[in-house]
């Protein structure tokens, strides 16, 4: 009797959406991330000839002029975090505590101070108070001597009216939100307001003051404007990454990225030092009842008034200074008296192609921050395994990554087979996509938690496919919020300047390139000009973004 041998039954395995999404993420990070840091590493252990060298690092901590770049990069990274602690302070308890005139008029100025780039907060001090400043020369003229704004206090100075809304911004919502019993109990106690402040109060806010101060630091650390510009000798690491890859006479690839990773790893340092703190001290309230503002009188109301003024013109005063500039009669590039609309008139016949490039490379780049940073932040909401938790993390990386840092890095990945891009609009777009996707993710995971899965599951039981329930269901609950994000990530993108310095060439420059180069040539017209429709970009993606947002002014963070 003979027998049929049967095939056993093989179930092909088919691997679903969210599957093939995951896929897809690791792929673009590894292609855009892991292999352009990797060859920065290596990079880093090679000299000139290709050899394998430790001689970079060797100079790095025993040249004294990178050490004192090291040094430096430390001053301007912790005297802008104390700048930035002291008026984010003032301000977030100020308007938090006390009736402040107008007071949604200085929270609109503190975001103008936010989405403004930091390099043409530079420009705007050096206009007047620079060698030749408006207010320097009228103080020298009436016989009062006054220092230019050159040098390391010119940078701090910057640096705490720039980056002091971070503070500002997550301490003021924190200080609401502490319940008024918990102190009230405390003045029972005996305690004086400033025991209640330290001993209550203070703890309560923590998480929040250390993480704008985080911000704070991460970002004084990596900017390159701000140092080149008023710096006058006085280098950071980030200066002198560029130094060392734009050398006139043989660009030192190796050094530059040895000072790129020593800027990540100084960064990542601070961001687990920050992270440390706001686990290890943990404390917590009930909203069962909201302080209330109280109202000041005489010269209690005066000072209040005036340090809270005095902090938000100083932070905006960049973008009214680039405003009032923009629309002086000019003759090239030396101010007339009078006012015209000279300099706009010089962008269009002139720049076009350069706005032309800003608006074309954020829009493509915005377009891919949308599309795949929601699909990753949905994949990180939705499916909690150990995959996705590094997945996750790895995207912290682009967050601490300076934009010189991402420069040079795929300076190092694209410029040699098998993918050169060089030269090419697409390396300036995938460097500011990967940048900036940490921040899409975490926002659209961020919406995503607020909305529960089981209308997804309702509409799978229903016969719908993942990818439709996705797109018919959860994109339509979280549009907004997508919305919303994409007008933020414009900002940024259409503000980008480190990167693109590294990266543009002659028919792919972006204006805040172009206003880098304008001040450094002296032709401030042209860079008040370019520099006010760049924050008139801003401002209207900031108010689109709010209409859609409900006005949380922290969603900028």
């Amino acid at each position: 009797m003979s027998t049929v041998a049967v095939p056993a039954t093989r179930r092909s395995w088919r691997p679903d959406f969210w599957t093939l999404v995951a896929v897809g993420a690791w792929a673009i990070l590894i292609v855009l991330l892991l292999i352009p840091l990797g060859l920065v590493l290596v990079s880093s252990f090679r000299d000139e000839s290709g050899q394998l060298t430790i001689a970079n690092w060797q100079r790095l901590f025993g040249s004294t002029r990178y050490f004192n770049a090291f040094i430096n990069t430390l001053i301007v990274g912790f005297g802008g975090l104390a700048g930035a602690l002291l008026l984010g302070s003032i301000m977030a308890f100020c308007t938090a505590r006390i009736h402040i005139a107008g007071g949604r008029f200085v929270s609109m100025l503190a975001i103008l101070a936010l989405v403004s780039p930091p390099f043409i907060g530079a420009y705007s001090w050096i206009v007047l108070f620079g060698s030749g400043g408006l207010v320097r020369q009228t103080l020298m003229s009436w016989g009062i001597f006054m220092p230019p704004i050159y040098g390391v206090w010119g940078i701090l100075i910057v640096f705490a009216f720039k980056f002091y809304p971070y503070v500002y911004l997550l301490t003021s919502g924190a200080l609401a939100n502490v319940n008024r019993s918990l102190e009230e109990a405390a003045e029972n106690l005996g305690l004086t307001p400033f025991q209640r402040v330290l001993q209550i109060s203070f703890p309560l806010v923590l998480p929040a003051l250390s993480a704008g101060g985080l911000l704070a630091l991460i970002h004084a650390i990596a900017d390159f404007g701000t140092p080149r510009l008023l710096g006058r000798g006085f280098n950071v690491l980030a200066t002198e990454a560029y130094t060392a890859y734009s050398a006139e006479i043989g660009s030192n690839l190796g050094m530059a990225t040895t000072l790129s990773l020593a800027l990540i790893l100084m960064s990542m340092v601070f961001v687990f030092i920050q992270r440390f703190m706001s686990r290890k001290n943990v404390y917590h309230s009930t909203l069962i009842n909201r302080p209330e503002k109280v109202r000041l009188r005489g010269f209690a109301n005066v000072a209040a008034h005036a340090a809270v003024y005095f902090i938000a013109l100083g932070g905006a005063m960049p973008a009214i200074i680039a405003a009032i500039y923009s629309v002086r009669k000019t003759n090239g590039p030396v101010f007339q008296p009078g006012f015209g609309l000279d300099s706009y008139r010089r962008i269009i016949a002139t720049l076009g192609d350069v706005v032309w490039n800003s608006l074309l490379f954020s829009g493509a780049s915005v377009l891919l921050i949308v599309v795949i940073g929601t699909l990753i932040g949905c994949l990180v909401a939705r499916r909690n395994t150990a995959q996705t938790s590094l997945l996750d993390a790895t995207l912290m990386v682009p967050y601490v990554m300076p934009g010189i840092v991402v420069g040079v890095a795929f300076i190092a990945a694209f410029n040699t087979p098998p993918l050169v891009m060089t030269g090419t609009a697409a390396i300036i777009i995938l460097s500011v996509f990967i940048r900036r996707l940490p921040y899409a993710v975490r926002s659209s995971a961020a919406a995503l938690r607020q909305v529960g899965p089981s209308m997804e599951e309702a509409a799978i039981s229903l016969g719908y496919s993942p990818v439709q329930a996705f797109m018919r269901v959860t994109i339509p609950l979280i549009l907004p919020g997508i919305i919303a994000g994409a007008m933020l990530s414009f900002v940024t993108a259409v503000n980008e300047l480190s990167s693109s310095l590294v990266l543009y060439v002659g028919g792919t420059i972006t204006m805040p390139v172009k206003i880098y180069i304008a001040i450094n040539d002296g032709d401030y017209g042209t860079a008040a000009s370019l520099s006010t429709i760049l924050l008139v970009l801003s401002a209207g993606a900031i108010y689109l973004a709010f209409r859609l947002l409900g006005r949380d002014e922290r969603a900028l963070l």
